[in-house]
């Protein structure tokens, strides 16, 4: 019981931290309190369901006296009690999304910064360019230009959602192993006021503990992924065609030191470098980079252009 409620209180703790406003610190926010609480839930139930093991294989090895009679009332009771937690969670808890509905694009061309973002479905934007004067356009980019240097922004319009997913999957599998824990109860408390079978307990004990145990590796495998920087697994399959593509494109010799990963649930972030021809039209090779990996579902593209030499 301690370990539920401190799991449920670091889940609870982390959907609030997680819509807490980015600054200087921590400029991306704190979404990523979502995949440390996944993480720390994970712990928690691999602990639980360590425990329940090793008490089932103590009460195996010397089986207590149990007293069963008002055991499969009480189980019963909370059996239920779990499955309204689940339809609660079910119908209250999916679907339920949390994000600040924004994307980026940054693009690095020889000095020149191309930054832009939108919010909500709708945008704005100028653009500050300092060369000979000043002018103003649309578009948001802000850039500074000398000589040949360009920068260029594009993006498209997404919300951000599915950020508390890993929140609520640890909580959902904590309720599970409640429920299973009930089931578990019935089952044994069944048996040992009908059959006389008192190793019924442990047995199923030790089966609830394996059934957490192997429920909880996605969660575990999932989130220390992220934490890791690991690739996107739902990229890996993408990521080299569109590395095909974009070296495909005109004035693009080479592609150089790319990275992608996972800021929070279903958010990619990505950064490469592109080795350009001279006389390559940055603008548009940064364009349709831009689109072939939002395509590919990258929230956020970092580009960095080097211009070969002549």
């Amino acid at each position: 019981m301690f370990f539920d409620c401190t799991a449920l209180l670091a889940g609870l703790a982390a959907s609030v931290i997680s819509k807490w406003r980015s600054n200087d610190a921590f400029s991306y926010g704190y979404v990523r309190a979502e995949v440390l609480a996944g993480f720390v839930n994970g712990l928690f139930l691999i602990f639980t369901a360590f425990f329940i093991f090793s008490e089932g294989v103590e009460r195996a090895l010397e089986p207590p006296d149990v007293h069963h009679e008002r055991l499969l009332p009480v189980s019963i009771l909370g059996f239920i009690v779990n499955l309204i937690g689940i339809f609660v969670f079910q119908h209250g808890g999916h679907g339920h999304s949390h994000g600040s509905g924004h994307e980026h694009s940054h693009s690095l061309f020889n000095g020149g910064l191309s930054h832009g973002h939108s919010h909500g479905g709708h945008g704005h934007g100028h653009e500050h360019k300092h060369a000979h004067g000043h002018t103003h356009g649309h578009g948001h980019s802000h850039g500074h230009s000398q000589g040949q240097d360009y920068c260029y922004d594009d993006h498209s319009l997404e919300g951000m959602g599915g950020s508390s997913k890993q929140i609520l999957q640890g909580v959902f599998l904590h309720i599970v192993a409640d429920t299973l824990g009930s089931v578990g109860v019935i089952i044994s408390a069944i048996l040992m006021q009908n059959y006389g079978l008192m190793i019924a307990d442990p047995i199923c004990s030790m089966l609830i503990a394996l059934l957490i145990g192997v429920s909880i590796v996605p969660l575990l495998k999932e989130s220390i992924g992220i934490l890791m920087q690991r690739t996107p697994p739902s990229l890996e399959n993408a990521l080299p065609q569109c590395y095909q593509r974009v070296q495909q494109l005109q004035g693009v010799y080479s592609l150089h030191d790319p990275h992608f990963w996972t800021l929070c649930t279903d958010v990619y972030i990505g950064t490469l470098k592109l080795l350009v021809a001279p006389d390559a039209d940055g603008r548009w090779i940064l364009s349709q980079t831009h689109n072939i990996f939002t395509q590919a579902g990258v929230r956020q593209l970092y580009i960095q252009i080097d211009v070969a030499a002549m």
